[in-house]
């Protein structure tokens, strides 16, 4: 690899480093990598671009990730810009286990595999797949009813635990 390309690499290695520990603003305890909405590091230091792609196409949360990686960056002196990309659409499989995990851990029931293949994202209702029982994350068990389509956020729904009766959020696949 000659020295530009290794630099090149290192600046998109110190970059990703960088934008690492950044948490999403609405579940604070998953990476913005984890949730698979830090989709990229391209291009050269003097046209630096930071790919980034909203969980849906109104996240109220993606002017305060965009300022979060601008911040990030121009704290290290790093010039870049920041990117949202719309397509491919964003999907809950781009989520790692990792974060599933830590959602379960937080109380909100982690997806499970996306609603619709990604080549088919329209989905109607005579053709939907029955989805899997939602497990409670708090005490696993799937004896539990959605009682709002529409959580704490959009992207979940509210369900609730017919055994030991608690309220959670269920992040919806998409």
């Amino acid at each position: 690899m000659n020295t530009h390309a290794q630099s090149l690499a290192d600046l998109h290695a110190q970059v990703w480093a960088l934008l690492a520990p950044l948490t999403d603003p609405e579940i604070p305890v998953i990476t913005l990598q984890e949730l698979g909405i830090l989709r990229d590091v391209r291009g050269a230091a003097d046209a630096l671009e930071v790919v980034i792609t909203p969980t849906y196409s109104g996240c109220p949360a993606m002017g305060q990730i965009e300022d979060d990686v601008q911040v990030a960056l121009t704290s290290q002196g790093i010039k870049a810009k920041v990117v949202t990309q719309l397509a491919p659409v964003w999907t809950t499989d781009w989520m790692s286990q990792e974060a599933k995990d830590k959602l379960r851990a937080y109380g909100i029931a982690p997806p499970h595999a996306c609603a619709a293949p990604a080549h088919n994202l329209v989905q109607f209702a005579a053709r939907a797949l029955p989805q899997p029982a939602v497990a409670c994350p708090q005490c696993q068990s799937e004896n539990t009813t959605e009682t709002s389509h529409f959580g704490s956020t959009a992207c979940k729904a509210m369900y609730k635990c017919l055994d030991c009766m608690e309220p959670f959020d269920y992040f919806k696949p998409y």
